[in-house]
């Protein structure tokens, strides 16, 4: 005995719910994909700030330490063409030794912060240090 198979339809095909399901999970991937595309470019962005941030602020501070003006107060400027976006500030206050520990030395110890910002301040970075500064 044969078994009866079915009369095949003349159409052959995806229904419409076959695609719009189809789709649905594409886009879903797509955008998680894309999400995490957008993330890692930012996380890239951030790295490469943290990593040129420092260098350049120990640029600022070599500058400072060979420099003829060391006087208080605060400077800023941009770092030009080879890091277009980059602007740094230079605040130089004295040290006061309100303990005398350490006497006619402190007149030389000077408080320099520097900072680093990127785009306008949408990053930044922060460095303080002391160094023995003499006035000239």
């Amino acid at each position: 005995m044969k078994a009866e198979s079915l009369p095949k339809s003349p159409h052959h095909g995806f229904t419409l719910l076959e695609v719009m399901a189809a789709i649905s999970i594409m886009a879903i991937v797509l955008t998680a994909v894309f999400q995490l595309h957008i993330q890692t470019i930012s996380m890239n962005n951030t790295a490469r700030f943290y990593t040129t941030a420092p260098l350049l602020a120990q640029t600022r501070i070599a500058v400072l330490e060979i420099s003829d003006d060391i006087s208080e107060g605060t400077q800023s400027g941009d770092f030009g063409d080879e890091f277009p976006g980059y602007t740094w500030t230079v605040t130089i206050e004295q040290v006061e030794d309100e303990s005398e520990i350490l006497g006619s030395t402190a007149q030389d110890l000077k408080k320099i912060d520097v900072s680093v910002d990127y785009n306008e301040g949408e990053f930044s970075y922060n460095f303080r240090t002391y160094r023995m500064l003499p006035e000239e």
